[in-house]
């Protein structure tokens, strides 16, 4: 299995509520890139569960990967709706395990509002 087909398959268990999935493809080494966010596995781990991400509607609109690398660009709705967040991750992976991550994002404007 190709680690693209392996993130997208973590990637819709946990959009569909399975956040045990984290833990079963990030290695114990992983490195979190965002300073926002803790960087260690499980403190990573623990903020995305309980964080906005968990409850919002992740919407993929497109996947690019190759031999280490997975980039994935998805709309982060929120529960409470509106139009959310534009996002882009960078996952690093070594075997089939993710052991680095980045992300950016930014607001989703309106289509009048380009």
């Amino acid at each position: 299995m190709s680690i693209k087909d392996i993130f997208l398959e973590a990637f819709g268990r946990f959009a569909a509520g399975d956040f045990d999935v984290l833990r079963e493809v990030i290695r114990d080494d992983f490195v979190n890139h965002d300073p926002e966010t803790p960087r260690d596995k499980d403190g990573w781990i623990e903020a995305t569960i309980n964080g906005p991400i968990a409850t919002s509607t992740l919407d993929l609109k497109r996947t690019i990967a190759d031999d280490e690398f997975v980039v994935i660009h998805y709309q982060l709705i929120p529960q409470e709706g509106g139009l959310g967040e534009a996002v882009v991750d960078v996952w690093r992976f070594e075997g089939d395990l993710i052991v680095e991550h980045w992300d950016v994002s930014e607001p989703v404007t309106a289509p009048d509002q380009v």
